[in-house]
């Protein structure tokens, strides 16, 4: 009996093996860190005068002037403020400066406002050319106008004036303040202004009704931007003003100047905090109005 092999079995399928995986390393991303870096030094390079500013003011007359200006003080005293208001009118000081500074920027946002309006939406022949004229005056430095404004304030009666310090502020901060109205209103659709001016809206109405609300962060942006400038403005407030109810900051803080060129500096310091603390918190409130304010012209939306 002949029996018959069985069939060979075919040779199993030899799967090739994958080799093992490695794990990507992830690399560290260098643009990142070095702006991460690059943000914390300038952030550094910012905080450390208001902190070491603020820690001073606290420090006692004889700690400052025996040990290192640069150390952490060894006591800490409030006497500086209280010592600080009554060396000097601080309180009137800053009354001033809010007077200047709030009549400046209001003359400021109207006039650059009305003037982008004109020569970005309205437009005429030579709207071009008014606008370079006006961004000419960003070159042109303050110290040319003194003589000339003292001569002309003193033949109208405005020296020793609030008027004598916002107007050559408000006149000198306008061609910055009408650039950025006029970037603003460049990318404002024009069919908004089509559809106000087939229902009949003019263009004082428009302005009043679609233009200034639209302007909203644009003019915290200029707010912002000039106050800083105005409340610490020296040059015209030193040249135009003459009695001692009418000094504002800058010129208040000469009053800590003792005889023989003697400064207090505690004291001084306290001033310098209670002067820009106002102005701070403004920024830190309205501080992502005003980036807003500075990226709305940069896109088109």
């Amino acid at each position: 009996m002949i029996t018959q092999a069985a069939p060979p079995t075919p040779p199993a399928a030899v799967v090739p093996q994958r080799p093992p995986m490695k794990r990507r390393r992830r690399r560290p991303d260098l643009f990142r860190t070095l702006s991460r870096v690059l943000v914390m030094l300038i952030v550094i390079v910012q905080v450390y005068p208001l902190a070491w500013l603020f820690l001073t003011s606290l420090r006692t007359e004889q700690d400052f002037a025996t040990g290192d200006p640069f150390a952490l003080p060894g006591s800490l005293t409030w006497e500086n403020y209280a010592r600080a208001f009554e060396t000097g009118d601080l309180g009137r000081n800053i009354l001033n400066s809010f007077i200047v500074t709030m009549g400046a920027n209001i003359l400021i946002v109207l006039l650059g406002m009305m003037a982008a309006y004109a020569i970005q939406v309205l437009g005429f022949r030579l709207s071009k050319l008014v606008r370079g004229l006006f961004l000419i005056g960003i070159i042109v430095p303050v110290q040319i106008a003194l003589v000339p404004l003292f001569i002309d304030y003193s033949a109208v009666n405005l020296l020793d004036t609030y008027q004598s310090m916002i107007i050559p502020l408000a006149g000198f901060s306008l061609p910055m303040s009408i650039y950025l109205f006029c970037s603003f209103y460049e990318y404002i659709p024009k069919e908004t202004y089509e559809a106000a001016s087939l229902d009949g809206a003019g263009p004082y109405r428009i302005f009043g009704l679609i233009t200034m609300p639209l302007s909203l962060n644009t003019v915290v942006t200029v707010v912002l931007v000039n106050s800083i400038f105005i409340w610490n403005d020296f040059i015209f407030a030193n040249t135009f003003v003459l009695s001692e109810d009418l000094k504002t900051i800058p010129l208040g803080l000469q009053n800590y100047i003792g005889a023989m060129g003697k400064v207090d500096w505690t004291a001084t310091f306290a001033a310098v905090c209670v002067t820009i603390t106002p102005l701070l918190l403004v920024f830190l409130v309205l501080n992502k109005a005003m980036i807003q304010g500075l990226e709305s012209g940069a896109t088109k939306g």
